[in-house]
């Protein structure tokens, strides 16, 4: 049987905390127009193309996915407020044939479009008809100008639409059109960073975790060889990101000091020879197994059903959203990359620095990791032993500093605008993040002695 993450139900993130897949404020990196297909190794009818066309207020990635249904019309984020663009969205919900909203006699006046959040990412509102609460709320997805710098939008709508039809996993997702998407709704709130400290609710997401890590890898990720041998997501992305990273400190507004901060050829030699150093370790004390890994499980694309559906177990409250970051990754990285997100707080008044002291004690990780083995598999043994739990937490540590060294060079990419100079009042502080990331990435090597 496949895995299920959440209930054949829809399901949608709420306005939650500034979360990298929550509202990160994208880079404006020049791009190429050009037109590409991902297709599914499994499903090799199923092609999904992206064309990138220039508009007035920035370029948009045009994604279609054949089997989607797809309207030719494209909406203005900034007049949501407006007649004209609820006229606009009704036709594309008409287009779409969502159920209900197709065979209704719906006046635009009617629409209550309520904005979530809204950056160069995303912008993001729930949809609804409160004359007509027999309705269902849809989730309406606007990308911002560029947004595929970072992020693969035919391949993040490949994996959307492969979780929610084959594994049940996520928000189905009804249509595209020319500058975003529309999705299902559930009632749901995000976690918060307390939420994570909870040994009731962290079991959950570990139990979650080791759901999704049972996703068919050859159904989202095409293998380099017969041998099934993956690229590894956080080495692919660091090598990737650092040329747009180096675009960036290159700015001429950015400062000696800024760059001799970071010190990017340092950091590039020093990642590689970790990289080294993780290779021979794993060798010897044994590799952590490669997934379909989330890579972005912070508190804020973790939800809790308001209502849990009958028949479920207590686990699959849990609902895990945004995968713009999901890649095939070692299981280890992925609960690395989560332990150092209960070092954030996003909600704070420095929600830009990681407090290694709220980083989870060893019986905290001890809760998660049995958790996370009871539903691995199906053949685990109900108690996981001393030693299973001493080898996942030794895998751990050693693909911890892997999710620093990724997000720092992540950090140095969004902070593009804020560096140039174009927002007078930045609403996060990426450069002081991904110093903290960087920080945290050459610590935790010396820690390992892997320099």
């Amino acid at each position: 049987m496949s895995p299920t993450l959440g209930p054949d139900l829809p399901i949608v993130h709420p306005l939650g905390s500034r979360g990298r897949a929550n509202t990160p404020r994208n880079t404006s990196l020049s791009r190429t127009t050009s037109t590409g297909e991902y297709t599914s190794p499994r499903s090799p009818t199923r092609s999904i193309s992206s064309t990138s066309i220039q508009f007035e207020d920035g370029e948009i990635d045009v994604v279609r996915v054949e089997g989607l249904k797809h309207s030719a019309i494209r909406l203005e984020a900034r007049r949501y407020k407006s007649l004209p663009f609820s006229e606009q969205l009704l036709n594309i919900i008409r287009s779409l044939h969502i159920p209900s909203w197709a065979t209704s006699d719906v006046a635009a006046s009617a629409l209550n479009v309520f904005k979530v959040s809204g950056s160069l990412t995303n912008a993001v509102f729930f949809v609804s008809c409160p004359s007509l609460p027999v309705l269902p709320t849809v989730l309406l997805r606007i990308y911002g100008p560029s947004s595929g710098s970072l992020i693969s939008r035919p391949r993040e709508l490949h994996i959307l639409h492969l979780l929610s039809s084959q594994y049940h996993i996520g928000p189905r997702v009804y249509g595209t059109f020319e500058n975003g998407r529309i999705e299902e709704y559930f009632d749901s709130t995000a976690l918060t960073a307390a939420d994570l400290r909870d040994p009731k609710i962290s079991s959950w997401i570990g139990a979650r975790m080791a759901e999704l890590h049972q996703v068919d890898v050859s159904a989202v990720e095409k293998s380099s060889s017969s041998d099934h041998i993956y690229e590894i997501g956080a080495k692919r992305n660091v090598k990737s990101w650092l040329v747009a990273a180096r675009e960036v400190l290159a700015l001429p507004s950015v400062s000696d000091s800024v760059r001799q901060a970071f010190d990017l050829d340092s950091f590039e030699k020093e990642w590689d020879m970790y990289v080294s150093w993780l290779d021979k370790q794993e060798k010897l004390e044994g590799a952590s197994p490669v997934v379909f890994a989330h890579n972005d499980t912070q508190y804020g694309n973790l939800l809790k059903l308001t209502n849990s559906p009958a028949g479920k177990t207590e686990h699959r409250q849990i609902i895990v959203v945004d995968f713009e970051y999901a890649s095939v990754n070692p299981a280890a990285f992925d609960i690395a990359n989560h332990f150092h997100e209960w070092t954030a707080n996003y909600h704070s008044t420095t929600p830009h620095i990681l407090n290694p002291n709220r980083y989870p004690t060893l019986a905290q990780r001890r809760n998660f990791y049995n958790a996370y083995l009871k539903h691995v598999s199906p053949t685990t043994v109900e108690d996981p032993s001393d030693v299973q739990l001493s080898r996942l937490d030794q895998q751990v540590r050693l693909w911890s500093p892997a999710s620093h060294g990724m997000w720092a060079i992540w950090g140095i990419v969004q902070a593009r605008e804020d560096l140039e100079g174009k927002d007078a009042e930045p609403e996060f502080d990426y450069v002081g993040y991904a110093r903290c990331r960087m920080d945290g990435f050459r610590r935790e090597l010396r820690n390992l002695g892997a320099i």
